[in-house]
């Protein structure tokens, strides 16, 4: 059974919009699955598949549906700049073996690499998923490819998000309209413009590149329109399943680049909810951090406000020219210490209408009771 976020609170269209009382404490399940360091290729498909399976019992998966998983390549670098490949056909797989006709592997890269506009296109997510190892592992699987600037201009229609901070619809791609169901597999990671990379940052790779600049040039809510990106019509009715492997954290400045930090004991995160997913996800990002050194370059680097203020007039200029880029507003980056910090959750619980009470399950046996216990204690708000 799939439990909706947004519903069952006050109404959808009450819940989605800011301002509304929040049901707090509601209880919304998120699974672990542990994975050694070193581990296998076979012991990370079956993590996979154990989250996954004791988070849904796929009963919204008729024979012959089609199904899109939305991955986070924001780069052609491996994991965990972009999503673990061995996850993503391993969730192939599995779609398949429950009976969908098609599943489709799609996304269109960063601004750095790929950029789409009504005059023609330059650069290439299809050759970056090929360099990232995603492509092989999702045609291995028995999955397709798909890349939304291939398509053209016109092959995006508009979705309008709940809350106020967006001017215009946002502007998804017309493939979303040809499935059933959305599967969403991000990374966990750190960003230098948003703080952290999870899964609501992750919608941003739907986005047309006018959408996308109008979320950079408008930079003093760029937090809030993160989570109000994921409230448009097509996610909520679509998204079924959150599911980050992260046996690999990038734990500094990413998107594209960082220290990459494996831990003795990884996980694969699972949920229905891409709220209570990023709660948990963040919570690792954080604990894994620990192991940063906080001084020098690397450090400064990585927090500092003058280097995302830059960072983001650039990506600005990337994406309109100098006109928007000398418009653009002043990017806050989020000062990250416990997940209560961030902006970015704490919208998404008002413009989804509820904070999630986590409640963390072990997906199989691998997953230390001091971890489960640690990351209880970082995902419950003290009274």
């Amino acid at each position: 059974m799939v439990v909706y976020p947004w519903k069952g609170v006050a109404g959808a269209s009450q819940t989605l919009q800011e301002g509304k009382s929040l049901a707090s404490g509601r209880p919304i399940r998120v699974l672990l699955a542990g994975v050694g360091r070193g581990a296998s290729e076979q012991v990370m498909k079956l993590a996979v598949r154990a989250a996954a399976g004791a988070t849904t019992d796929f009963s919204w998966l008729s024979k012959g549906d089609s199904v899109f998983i939305k991955p986070a390549l924001n780069s052609g670098n491996p994991y965990p700049a972009t999503t673990n490949p061995i996850a993503i056909g391993a969730m192939v797989e599995l779609l398949k073996q429950k009976g969908a006709r098609r599943v489709i592997v799609g996304d269109m890269s960063g601004i750095e690499h790929v950029k789409l506009s009504p005059k023609g296109l330059t650069g290439s997510s299809r050759r970056l998923m090929e360099a990232s190892g995603m492509a092989r592992a999702v045609q291995a699987a028995g999955g397709e490819i798909h890349f939304f600037e291939e398509a053209g201009w016109d092959a995006f229609y508009e979705d309008a998000p709940a809350g106020r901070h967006w001017k215009r619809g946002l502007m998804m791609p017309n493939i979303l309209k040809e499935v059933e169901h959305i599967i969403l597999m991000p990374r966990c990671g750190r960003h230098v413009l948003a703080g952290s990379t999870l899964g609501l940052k992750a919608a941003v790779g739907y986005w047309r590149t006018d959408t996308r600049l109008e979320y950079h040039r408008d930079a003093s809510t760029f937090q809030e329109k993160t989570a109000e990106g994921n409230t448009v019509e097509t996610l909520r009715k679509k998204q079924r399943l959150v599911l980050s492997a992260a046996d690999k954290i990038l734990t500094t400045f990413g998107p594209d680049e960082g220290h990459v930090f494996q831990p003795e004991n990884g996980l694969v995160i699972a949920s229905e909810s891409v709220v209570a997913h990023d709660m948990v996800s963040l919570a690792w990002l954080l604990e894994n951090r620990r192991n940063f050194p906080a001084s020098g370059k690397e450090w400064f680097k990585d927090n500092s406000q003058w280097v995302a203020r830059i960072a983001n007039h650039y990506v600005v200029g990337k994406l309109g020219g100098w006109g928007p880029t000398l418009a653009s507003e002043k990017l806050t980056k989020n000062d990250i210490n416990a997940i209560w910090d961030d902006r970015v959750l704490n919208h998404a619980y008002q413009v989804f209408g509820v904070m999630p009470k986590v409640i963390l399950e072990a997906a199989n046996n691998a997953i230390p009771e001091d971890l489960k216990k640690r990351l209880t204690e970082t995902t419950t708000r003290s009274a």
